[in-house]
């Protein structure tokens, strides 16, 4: 089944344009003020504010890392990337730097609205993939906090099964989740090699 695609509403948008002064920094201008966004020139620099901005296009031709105060591929915003020279060095780097979408200049009477529509579809699905694998390590780090608590509770000469059943008794004791009794166990355990490895110490 495909996944319909949601059309946004850009009207009360703010877009940033990281861009030296340039005849298509007006003629895009022109376009996003015409859509209905409020446009913000600005350049070498991102002022602060930036960070709650609802685009950022930005020249790649001139561009540099320094520009952008979140590491590479990490913005709070879909980025524009605003292409003059297509040297695959420069391409390379707008794509290093999260490019969602892409402009080719001179940017002319078209194509800012589809570029906006584009690098917000973009930026959600990478969204919704960052935090479907920050889900999958969660659970793969408590599964793994599971396993070392049975382990520890077997080791004090039950069986595996056991264990885990002992554990399961501990969470409903404790009126937690299983993960949090695993957390609990392995939490108590940890302290109490620490306490040991200090009195050794001593």
């Amino acid at each position: 089944m495909k996944r319909k695609v949601r059309i946004a509403n850009l009207g009360s948008a703010r877009a940033y344009i990281l861009h030296r002064p340039h005849p298509t920094v007006q003629a895009l201008e022109r376009q996003l003020r015409a859509i209905g966004l409020t446009v913000v020139q600005c350049w070498p620099e991102l002022p602060a504010e930036a960070i709650a901005a609802d685009f950022l296009f930005f020249d790649v031709d001139q561009g540099f890392d320094e520009q952008f105060p979140w590491r590479p591929g990490e913005s709070p915003m879909p980025m524009i990337a605003l292409i003059g020279s297509e040297a695959p060095g420069r391409i390379e780097w707008s794509l290093e730097a999260g490019a969602h979408a892409q402009l080719l200049k001179p940017v002319g009477d078209g194509g800012a609205y589809s570029a906006l529509l584009i690098a917000r579809l973009a930026f959600e699905a990478r969204q919704s993939l960052s935090a479907q694998i920050a889900d999958l390590r969660r659970r793969l780090d408590e599964r793994q906090t599971v396993v070392r608590a049975v382990t520890l509770l077997a080791a004090r000469g039950k069986g595996e099964a056991a264990a885990y059943d002992q554990l399961r008794q501990m969470a409903m004791a404790w009126q937690v989740s299983f993960e949090d009794a695993a957390r609990r166990v392995v939490a108590s355990h940890d302290r109490q090699e620490d306490g040991n490895d200090r009195r050794d110490l001593g």
